[in-house]
């Protein structure tokens, strides 16, 4: 656990960063208003210093009051990840351009010194210089645009743009009884952000309307403490399905980011919430299998605890979740982490036919356009959203129906999956 000290020294660091990419970004807007009065040049840098001093004030009185206990969440902390992103987000975007202006600048400085000398005519080359940087400043900033307003929207209403995403998916083993079967995947509900009440039942009713023949929901209840259930206990009771409800635990449901007085109260947190499963209705499974039967076949159902490659949690143990199991039997997993199929699943000798991941969220930040899929948790997993099939097994990883961190989601929408296996 990170101790005030280390929290604070972070915080400062990148207070520091922040200021320096403020600055940048001042400097290139100078350059666009150079042919602006000195009134509204003025007005503007000082509404443009302003905003950015009232959010770097707020993070230092935050951060000093900031209890480690509490985790994050609240309207505070949501204004201030959203302002973060809101705010830095387009500067970045903008400063890339003016970055990729500077170092022409750089690399054509001794040719143009040359020039000069030569010509002995420093206005008109600067002149040029100052053209350019201009136009090249005017592109970032209607990309920097186009991105504050897509975060704005992301934040406002796009957080709650729930989507459905249908895959088929086609097996030989799969038992003939089990043909048409329509599973109906929820994750990462993170119920300790949400601010709207009636969205979120939109969502579970939307994922009803599916009409699947079984659902599971694939860990991150919440966001850090069982409490955060309290008020979404009657609208989380509601997802139904015939065949019953399955859940696992994610990261973020065993309280590993927030201090805690003693380990038995943390315990009691984890304790808490697989009751709540319970009463919710969910078949909470944690490192154990069960079996789904229909019509006289039956297909071998893997819920594991949360395992994560690199810093993550480790409580899952798939040996012990595979303990008895049928050899050779149509096997799906519920893996919160799809780190873990890439490390322990894919090539494990007992086939895995489905493997149903959540985790990602995809960053909540990206561009999906048809087969197209670009976000920043590429970079960290190579599975993260959708549907992937490497060694004749297949892992579904969904996006995620809630959020955390950044109160929103732009290009990467909240998502309800439905799947129909198939018997090839």
């Amino acid at each position: 656990m990170l101790t005030a000290s280390k929290i604070h020294a972070f915080v400062f660091i990148a207070l520091g960063v922040l200021l320096l990419i403020d600055a940048y970004t001042y400097f290139g807007l100078r350059a666009l208003l150079r042919n602006k009065s000195v009134k509204v040049r003025r007005i503007i840098s000082w509404i443009y210093w302003g905003i950015n001093g009232w959010f770097i004030l707020s993070v230092i009185v935050t951060t000093f009051v900031f209890s480690s206990s509490t985790g994050f969440h609240g309207v505070w902390y949501r204004v201030l990840a959203g302002s973060l992103f809101l705010l830095y987000v387009p500067k970045i975007f903008f400063i890339v351009f003016l970055l990729l202006e500077d170092a022409f600048r750089f690399v054509r400085a001794i040719p143009v010194g040359i020039y000069k000398l030569i010509k002995k005519d420093k206005a008109s080359s600067v002149d040029i210089f100052q053209s350019r940087r201009k136009f090249i400043g005017q592109i970032g900033a209607v990309v920097a645009g186009i991105q504050f307003s897509g975060i704005l929207y992301g934040i406002t209403k796009g957080k709650y743009n729930f989507k459905i995403h249908k895959a088929e998916i086609a097996f030989k083993d799969l038992p003939k009884e089990f043909d048409g079967l329509r599973i109906t995947q929820v994750s990462d509900i993170h119920c300790g952000s949400f601010d709207d009440r009636e969205a979120v039942l939109h969502a579970v009713n939307m994922a009803n309307e599916q009409g699947s023949d079984i659902m599971f929901f694939t860990g991150d209840l919440v966001n850090n403490k069982s409490d955060e259930m309290d008020e979404w206990m009657d609208v989380f009771n509601r997802f139904k399905a015939p065949m019953g409800v399955y859940s696992i635990f994610g990261n973020h449901d065993y309280g590993d980011y927030v201090s805690w007085p003693s380990p038995e109260a943390k315990a009691a947190n984890l304790q808490k919430l697989a009751d709540i499963h319970k009463t919710l209705g969910y078949r909470l499974m944690r490192n154990e299998n069960t079996r789904l039967e229909r019509n006289g076949a039956f297909i071998d159902l893997v819920g594991i605890e949360n395992w994560g490659k690199g810093g993550f949690s480790k409580y899952g143990d798939f040996n012990k979740a595979m303990q008895g199991t049928t050899p050779g039997s149509f096997k799906i997993l519920l893996s919160h982490d799809p780190s873990q199929w890439d490390e322990q699943v894919i090539n494990h000798p007992e086939k895995v036919h489905l493997t149903l991941s959540g985790h990602t969220h995809g960053a909540q930040y990206g561009v999906e356009i048809g087969n197209i899929q670009i976000s920043p948790v590429q970079f960290r997993y190579t599975h993260w959203a959708g549907l992937y099939k490497e060694n004749d097994r297949y892992i579904y990883v969904n996006r995620g129906l809630g959020f955390i961190g950044f109160p929103g989601r732009v290009g990467i929408w909240p998502e309800i999956t439905v799947i129909t296996l198939r018997t090839a």
